[in-house]
């Protein structure tokens, strides 16, 4: 800019100004011309991937800086991890559970159509749509959906760790705004790029997707049976078994050792572990493994294959019982008999609701009443735990509430 002034004159105060500024103006600004550079020279890498210059620059139309949001949530890494029954009270309530069971009626004609061309279990796709964006909630909300393209190609330019992550997704972004099944515009999803009512990455999308309503479109963004059957798709194709289910509640003798890895469920059965309920394993008898994931005084699961395939969604132990556990709730089939170890009394989802109300009110939550404990409902419980005088530890407990209650 100095470079072109017609007036040199003004070069030495110009000069003072953008240092001065540069001190109050956060580092990633300046980093928009290298990633302008970068950007140019990725559309060799889209072209050598069948990406037309024409799509390459719709998809970047709009983007001329990384994502400064995306950035800070690639490099938060919680120090606090879970407990299992935070896990499980957050995703599988009774909210969880009555909306689940509204869907199922209101999207039954279409549940029925996928139910019979993929041969999953409807409950368990409405438990995946729950547990990925709260049946489509999420979808509704601006502060979280981000452009796809802007937070893949922030990742691939600015994030070493997730670079070549980002670089494969972008690529597969970008051949779906040729496909043509969603403009540019609507291309939203997570800070990591997971699209849709069941988020799914670009790569996944690309395998699995599937255009149920049949408009010529595979629009997991707007059409819940699109993302429902694509969802029922990649549960298929890796493997799902209709008919049967993910696993077993099952109870354990007092007091034995069991031997690690899988065996079939008549041989779980024979040294004394027991389906609950008093209910029969099915026969003939499944290849199984147990897991127990709160100690033995938690609830004790045997999984069987349908359950290894829902961790082809999210490989994660806790997710794919999550979603077990919901489906067989929405399906009516009853929840836990012997409930999480917790350390206190649970609260109903409703009383979540009202602890972060009182929290609200005396200043300690600023965040969503949602009735989901996340760490600022955790902060804030911590911190009106110690204006009482109670141990800091964080749990909404009924004990908690009562003195809210009272106050």
């Amino acid at each position: 800019m100095i470079a072109r002034s017609p007036a040199r004159r003004f070069a030495a105060p110009f000069m003072a100004a953008t240092v001065a500024l540069g001190l109050l103006v956060p580092s990633h600004a300046f980093a928009d011309a290298g990633f302008q550079r970068w950007v140019a020279d990725f559309r060799g890498v889209a072209a050598s991937n069948g990406i037309s210059n024409s799509t390459f620059d719709r998809a970047f139309r709009n983007v001329s800086a990384p994502d400064p949001e995306v950035l800070e949530k690639a490099r938060y890494q919680p120090e606090f991890t879970a407990p299992v029954w935070d896990y499980f009270d957050n995703r599988v309530n009774e909210n969880s559970i009555a909306v689940g069971r509204q869907m199922a009626r209101e999207w039954k004609p279409w549940l029925d159509r996928i139910e019979r061309a993929y041969g999953v279990d409807r409950h368990i796709l409405l438990a995946i749509w729950s547990m990925e964006s709260n049946y489509g909630e999420i979808l509704k909300n601006e502060s979280v959906m981000r452009n796809v393209i802007r937070s893949l190609a922030t990742l691939a330019y600015a994030d070493k760790r997730r670079a070549k992550f980002g670089r494969q997704q972008l690529v597969a972004a970008m051949k779906i705004l040729q496909s043509g099944d969603i403009d540019e515009s609507h291309l939203t999803g997570s800070w990591a790029g997971a699209m849709g009512h069941t988020q799914f990455i670009p790569t996944s999308y690309l395998a699995y997707a599937v255009d149920a309503d049949g408009n010529g479109k595979r629009d997991i963004w707007n059409s819940v049976p699109d993302a429902l059957a694509t969802a029922a798709n990649l549960l298929r194709q890796n493997g799902w078994q209709s008919g049967a289910t993910w696993g077993y509640e099952v109870t354990l003798p007092a007091g034995r050792k069991f031997p690690a890895g899988s065996m079939s469920l008549s041989k779980w059965d024979s040294i004394g572990v027991k389906r609950a309920r008093n209910k029969p394993f099915p026969s003939p008898s499944q290849s199984s493994e147990l897991k127990v994931l709160d100690g033995r005084e938690g609830p004790a699961f045997l999984m069987v294959k349908n359950f290894n395939v829902i961790k082809r969604y999210n490989n994660s132990d806790r997710y794919a019982l999550a979603v077990g556990l919901l489906a067989d709730e929405i399906a009516g089939h009853g929840g836990l008999v012997r409930d999480w170890n917790r350390p206190f009394t649970r609260l109903s989802f409703g009383e979540t609701q009202e602890l972060q109300k009182h929290l609200s009110a005396h200043g300690y939550y600023d965040g969503k009443i949602d009735g989901k404990i996340g760490s600022g409902s955790r902060a804030g419980i911590m911190a009106i735990q110690n204006r009482l005088g109670m141990e800091q530890d964080g749990h909404p407990s009924k004990e908690l509430l009562s003195r809210l209650r009272g106050q």
